[in-house]
């Protein structure tokens, strides 16, 4: 049982699950768009594969600092994980949107 009160509710651990399965199917088409981008099959801005991998070093470290700070105030284990996930969803939504655009 999930203690209540400075912890969060029995609610958190599901809201980190949904969190996690939306990341998990976002990358999931970012890395098919991407590939297919690389490959030829849909066009692709020359600068991609640069892209791809500054945002990675850039979402690492507000990860990192965002987790630090959930920690500092105190927060539970799934809700620093939840800090932690947030820089990652935020930039696979983008890259999601952008690439899926009709050009």
């Amino acid at each position: 049982m999930y203690p209540v009160g400075k912890y969060g509710s029995p609610a958190n651990p599901v809201r980190l699950w949904a969190q996690v399965t939306r990341l998990a199917i976002e990358s999931q088409m970012v890395i098919g768009l991407r590939v297919a981008g690389m490959m030829g099959m849909i066009a692709q801005s020359p600068g991609e594969p640069f892209r791809m991998v500054a945002e990675k070093q850039a979402a690492a470290s507000e990860s990192l600092y965002a987790m630090a700070l959930s920690a500092g105030r105190g927060d539970s284990a799934d809700r620093m994980i939840s800090a932690a996930l947030r820089p990652y969803g935020k930039r696979t939504r983008a890259n999601s949107r952008r690439l899926t655009k009709r050009r």
